[in-house]
């Protein structure tokens, strides 16, 4: 939990105000303010009790991601297929598929404390993991939480944590006489959920235990070292840690931990946890599906009710730049360049979950942005990128370190700007 002593913000609300803005630069958007649509589903939702009554939670706040999920599911066909709507709810490409929201909710942890959810539902690919962090570390950064620690473990596939979780029971039915009485029957019926609280309480036999990286299949160990990859590019320091874990109705593949250090006890505290939750969203909507998040707790002090400005297209600079990227080289080079942008105040639309070029240039034209910036094979190895008018198609090549302020120069940016004289 982030304490608000060791940030620059003198309340909840001016934490939790700062962490939305960088939330929705990324694209992230308000879940609770979202058009639901239930007919637009191919199929009703798994109800939520059935789903809660059906689950072993592995962690005290598993059980908010209920709720989330399932408004999730909800809103993703319906803001898909929805044309640009009403004030406060950003331009959505129909047909995208993928859904990036955010939401305030209290904090599971028995504190006076608050949390707020990134979402984004419909991609598989781990871009979306990638993502979560850059916007959490960015959201820590601006806080003024300078010495910050990121954990990561992978529990892989429900056939991959299955072996593992047999394997729990059986390394603690030979220490069940080292386990507390009253963690005792649930040793039997919920391995993993043991394993968590004996962690938690420090218990002596937990280095020990098996750990669930053991247990990947080649396949997954690419798919987590294509995460890993993302991480080494941005330069984001990381630890792998096999205690990072959660259920596995709940979670699969990566799980991740940011945690900032006290500075006069050494201390690491924990202040956002997230990770894939491909499970829990699968038995909501009765077929496969994609989600991942990461929660970010603060502490609750002073004021909590968030001050937000009216949005109203007319009001509001929308960005007048789509990042187009070409190749996977390209795309793990993205976040960089987004979060240059960012510290720049330069907006800019992105499609990251995009896999093919002609996606993302039908998502510009839908978004009717007077500019492109496109990054390919090419362009990522030699540290430049194209600048496309798309009135007149012509492109310039431009250095990375001088986009922004080339950007700035043309009076590059929101749509205000973009038409300036």
């Amino acid at each position: 939990m982030i304490r608000l002593k060791d940030t620059q913000y003198p309340n909840t609300a001016s934490f939790l105000g700062n962490a939305i803005r960088i939330a929705e630069y990324y694209g992230f958007s308000p879940l609770d303010t979202m058009p639901r649509s239930a007919a637009a589903l191919r199929r009703p939702l798994m109800p939520l009790s059935k789903v809660e009554s059906e689950i072993s939670f592995a962690r005290r706040d598993e059980r908010s991601l209920l709720s989330s999920a399932r408004k999730c599911l909800h809103c993703l066909q319906a803001v898909a297929h929805s044309a640009p709507a009403a004030a406060g709810i950003p331009l959505v490409v129909p047909h995208s598929g993928t859904l990036l929201a955010w939401r305030i909710l209290p904090s599971q942890s028995g504190i006076p404390s608050m949390s707020l959810e990134l979402h984004i539902v419909g991609t598989g690919s781990a871009i979306a993991e990638a993502l979560l962090i850059v916007v959490a570390n960015a959201i820590a950064e601006e806080a003024g939480l300078s010495r910050r620690s990121l954990a990561i473990n992978n529990i892989g596939s429900p056939d991959s944590s299955n072996r593992f979780v047999r394997d729990i029971g059986l390394y603690l039915r030979k220490h069940i006489e080292s386990i507390s009485p009253t963690l005792r029957p649930r040793a039997a019926q919920d391995p993993l959920g043991t394993l968590v609280q004996l962690i938690e309480r420090g218990h002596p036999a937990t280095p020990r235990a098996p750990q669930a990286m053991e247990y990947l299949t080649e396949d997954e160990r690419r798919k987590f070292w294509e995460l890993l990859e993302y991480l080494e590019m941005l330069g984001v320091p990381y630890e792998l840690n096999a205690h990072i874990l959660g259920s596995r109705d709940c979670w699969s593949h990566s799980l991740f931990e940011i945690a900032t250090t006290d500075s006069e006890t050494g201390t690491r505290i924990p202040f956002a946890f997230g990770g894939r939750y491909d499970p829990l969203v699968s038995r909501f909507a009765r077929t496969p599906a994609f989600a991942t998040m990461v929660s970010i707790t603060c502490e609750v002090r002073g004021k909590t009710r968030i001050k937000r400005e009216a949005r109203t297209p007319q009001g509001e600079a929308q960005p007048a730049i789509y990042f187009a990227h070409l190749g996977n080289e390209a795309r793990r080079r993205v976040l960089n360049v987004l979060e240059n942008l960012r510290h720049a105040a330069i907006p800019v639309h992105q499609g990251l979950w995009y896999d093919r070029i002609g996606e993302q240039m039908a998502a510009a034209r839908h978004l009717a942005v007077p500019y492109i910036i496109i990054m390919g094979h090419k362009e990522a190895m030699e540290g430049t990128i194209l600048v496309r008018e798309v009135a007149t198609n012509s492109q310039d090549a431009i250095p990375l370190p001088e986009l922004p302020n080339y950007l700035k120069r043309r009076r590059i940016g929101g749509r205000a700007e973009a038409h300036a004289p």
